[in-house]
């Protein structure tokens, strides 16, 4: 056996050569300098092998594709163009060897991974639900550039290739082989003899001679680059480039072909949109192993266990927030003042299991068992024996205030108390609580099962114990955290409400609906702030505005418009008329214009760069004060918070990142 750093080569009796990826360093294999000087050694020592089988160790990761930290340092276009011809270079070796090579997968096998997997001349899965496989890379801005996006299109076809390419998405091993991306599924256990038998049977017999036409219609890549630009607002390149790559090399001979990938990957990857997509995937990363490490003395944050949690509402965030629980192993109580509610509330839950169950997220079994994890009642019975209580009602400071003193003399005395609170202060709700140590909040975003981010909010008093035990089981929810310091608006409800408050103000001075919301949607926004204040409720959002006004006197001046407008009964898309800044029917949005004759007032024209201008501006102004006033620790932690909360556009980097790359900080 020859061991080179990660990789391993060993040569058996009957001449079957394994390579085996298994670096001991790390819990994932990757492809970075050392991995590839490792696996070219691997090559040499396997030259007189009869058959080569290649497989991985780790029990979850084939290959997780090349290490982004290499990917990042990559100087301009002409150093990344080399860094893919190096590793077509390397692939091009497998697919040149004298004997043939079967790829045995088990686990992820994403990007570099899978183009290596193309190159071998059989793929064989395991049917682990580990097993994940795919091209992802135009999700972080870039096009496969070790040979797949030549190699793939001329095994299953063009567009076929391309759906996988632009979706940057991993499939299990039953569509990956219908698919065509794999040659056979066996079971986990049977991997390795099954890929022996394959490699000896390809020896025996010689290796599979298949392609399919990698063109299409002129007409298909229209069609592709018109759904694609659609649905990338902004200026993204990869999708487009990936697109019109896969289209030029067609025809074209292999060599050429992957020339031509190399060039168009070095373009795109040398490109600010691939750096800050490559960031936001740091900044993910990091927030799995967010500490509250610089908000509490070392080794002061020890977690509490916690089982069992009770969810006090059964409106909507409540009835999301007690799903979500079940559906990870945790018992819940939930609890509303009438019985109706409560039940109401349970019909919410039984419909997210199911919607779950259908999406192939949860099995029926899965389903099941999370809903009996769920208890409710509309008095106080099981709040007793809770580890954390969870206060999920109107956002009102006096009723959340009364709700912490009944629920403080209700629960064991070392249950923490947490508000799930968009705005308020944690100190102003727990004010009455004996023990203010035991108090947080933790802000879910709606609705619950979709969005990724949770606001871990430290009170003045809260203690390292309640927000590590917190923080624990925000990660045990597969959520990702954002730890705040209690501030009115915390980072998302603050920065955010900032910006739709100064939309509304640009159309109470004539600017219309149809000239701001495609501005900033084709600044990159997913939707515009007219049209996300009729998702949230104009009621709602008008009295989210009456907050910030009370807590920023001097900075926030709130417009009349969202109360002139629900007290005409426009309140927002899911209230009864349907309506608010738009009538909402049969799915289509269209204006209202009786709303804007109501409230709106006469001004001059404004064009599309200077409305982006004015409302992005309030919004880097506002950030750069929740850093000043120490609400998080850093600009990227604020930057992690909106992109997840708010939906800023992940390929600009962050709010601050491009505030700073593009205008400079603290920009008027």
């Amino acid at each position: 056996m020859s061991a080179v750093g990660p990789v391993t080569f060993s040569l058996e009796a009957d001449g079957v050569g394994w390579i085996v990826f298994d670096d001991p360093a790390a819990r994932a294999n990757v492809f970075n300098a050392a991995t590839q000087t490792a696996f070219a050694a691997a090559l040499d020592a396997a030259a007189t092998a009869r058959a080569l089988v290649i497989r991985s160790a780790k029990e979850r990761i084939f290959l997780a594709g090349a290490d982004l930290q290499w990917l990042a340092t990559l100087p301009d276009a002409a150093g990344a163009a080399e860094f893919s011809r190096a590793g077509q270079k390397l692939f091009q070796r497998l697919a040149d060897f004298p004997a043939p090579v079967v790829c045995a997968i088990h686990g992820a096998c994403a990007g570099g991974g899978f183009e290596l997997a193309l190159a071998c001349h059989w793929r064989m899965a395991s049917d682990a639900p580990v097993t994940q496989i795919g091209l992802p890379e135009t999700g972080i801005g870039t096009i496969p550039g070790w040979g797949g996006s030549v190699r793939l299109p001329r095994l299953i076809g063009a567009k076929p290739a391309l759906d996988h390419i632009l979706a940057a998405r991993l499939v299990g091993a039953a569509e990956a082989r219908r698919a065509g991306l794999v040659d056979e599924i066996v079971p986990a256990p049977e991997l390795r003899a099954r890929a022996r038998q394959a490699a000896l049977r390809l020896a025996a017999e010689g290796r599979p001679v298949r392609s399919a036409p990698a063109g299409c219609e002129p007409a298909v890549f229209a069609g592709l680059r018109a759904a694609t630009v659609a649905k990338t607002p902004g200026r993204q390149p990869a999708p487009v480039a990936a697109i019109d790559l896969v289209e030029r090399t067609a025809g074209a001979p292999f060599p050429e072909a992957l020339e031509l990938e190399a060039r168009a990957f070095g373009d795109v990857t040398a490109g600010a949109v691939c750096k800050n997509l490559v960031h936001v995937f740091f900044l993910r990363d990091a927030a799995k192993k967010r500490t509250l490490d610089g908000w509490f003395p070392a080794g002061a944050a020890q977690p509490r266990p916690i089982q069992r949690v009770g969810v006090v509402g059964a409106g909507v965030m409540g009835s999301g927030v007690a799903q979500w629980l079940a559906a990870h192993a945790f018992e819940v109580v939930m609890r509303d003042v009438q019985p109706a509610l409560v039940e109401r509330g349970l019909g919410v839950i039984r419909g997210l299991f199911d919607d779950a169950v259908k999406r192939g997220k949860l099995s029926t079994a899965e389903g099941s068992a999370g809903l009996r994890r769920v208890a409710t009642t509309a008095g106080w019975d099981g709040f007793d024996t809770c580890d954390l209580v969870i206060e999920a009602i109107v956002e009102n400071a006096a009723e959340k205030q009364k709700m912490f003193s009944e629920l403080a003399a209700l629960v064991r005395r070392d249950a923490l108390l947490a508000s799930n609170t968009s705005a308020l202060p944690i100190e102003e709700i727990a004010g009455h609580v004996a023990d203010p140590s035991r108090t947080l909040g933790l802000h879910f975003f709606n609705p619950v099962s979709r969005m990724p981010l949770v606001e871990l909010i430290i009170g003045p008093h809260t203690s390292a114990v309640a927000a590590a035990s917190a923080l624990a089981l925000v990660k045990a929810l597969g959520k990702s955290p954002a730890i705040c310091r209690s501030a009115p608006g915390f980072v998302v409800t603050r920065v955010l409400f900032f910006y739709l408050n100064e939309a509304v103000r640009l159309w109470e001075q004539g600017v219309p609906a149809e000239h701001i919301d495609p501005a900033m949607q084709e600044w990159g926004w997913p939707m515009g702030p007219l049209r996300l204040i009729d998702e949230v409720g104009v009621d709602v959002t008008g009295f989210i505005f009456g907050e910030m006004e009370h807590y920023f006197p001097s900075r926030f001046s709130g417009t009349a418009a969202c109360g002139q407008m629900a007290a005409a009964g426009w309140r927002g898309r899911k209230a009864d008329a349907g309506a608010g800044f738009y009538h909402y029917e049969a799915g289509r949005a269209s204006v209202n214009g009786a709303a804007a004759a109501l409230v709106r007032g006469g001004g001059p024209p404004m064009e599309e760069r200077a409305i982006q201008e004015t409302l992005m501006g309030v919004m880097v102004r506002e950030a750069e004060a929740v850093l000043a006033e120490g609400v998080v620790r850093s600009a990227d932690d604020l930057d992690f918070a909106l992109l997840l909360g708010a939906g800023f556009p992940a390929w600009r980097g962050g709010l601050l990142r491009w505030a700073r790359a593009e205008r400079g900080a603290g920009v008027p």
